[in-house]
């Protein structure tokens, strides 16, 4: 294996996605302005956009279509939300393939730019390829490989903080939870949580500068 195959990396990328359906949702709505800042898959197969829209267009979507944490959280001007729909083949392939969406937007009527965080190499490669199937056109923005920083964590542990970090973890709203971030990384929920809280413990002694 080369080295740096393995390693996670965040990836930009501009595609036409056409069969969006959550632009088409908004199109329906007379929603012009929105950021997609999440999204899962739920348990019953669908899929679930935590967006970012206007405040004063919240009123526009009806109750029925909305899946919401409790409540719609509000950041000046404009409402975090969450929605759900029968997914896409760009967004399914993204998040089916293991890769953490980071965040989407549209620049045009059916061009969208995706950020994604690949927990290795072949990941975004076979992301990549498989969209390019799809006849999407996808076009690579950027690709920032995970480098690490020092020697305070174990190799380990650095690329879980990395990684939680850049998939939202510590956000608040938080935009991935212990049971998700695990199950892309694979470990078990007490086993990440266990290897963040020593981590967190190595970080706060170097800062501190405790013996």
């Amino acid at each position: 294996m080369v080295y740096g195959e393995n390693l996670p990396c965040r990836v930009s990328i501009e595609i036409s996605n056409k069969q969006c359906k959550l632009l088409n949702l908004f199109e329906s709505l007379g929603i012009r302005q929105f950021r997609v800042v999440d999204v899962r898959r739920s348990a019953q197969g669908m899929t679930r956009h935590l967006v970012k829209i206007p405040g004063n267009n919240l009123a526009k979507i009806p109750k029925h279509k909305t899946v919401r944490t409790g409540y719609s959280i509000y950041f000046g001007k404009e409402v975090v939300m969450w929605l759900e729909t029968d997914g896409c083949d760009i967004c399914n392939t993204i998040v089916l393939e293991g890769a953490f969406l980071v965040t989407a937007w549209n620049i045009t009527e059916s061009k969208f730019v995706y950020t994604f965080i690949a927990p290795n190499s072949r990941t975004y490669q076979k992301i990549i390829s498989k969209l390019a199937g799809y006849g999407s056109e996808p076009k690579i923005l950027g690709i920032e490989k995970y480098k690490t920083k020092g020697s305070v964590l174990t190799e380990r542990q650095e690329r879980v903080l990395w990684i939680a970090l850049e998939t939202g973890f510590f956000d608040y709203p938080r935009r991935i939870g212990v049971k998700n971030l695990s199950r892309k990384l694979e470990v078990s929920p007490s086993t990440l949580s266990e290897i963040m809280r020593r981590g967190m413990r190595r970080l706060l002694k170097h800062y501190f500068e405790v013996k």
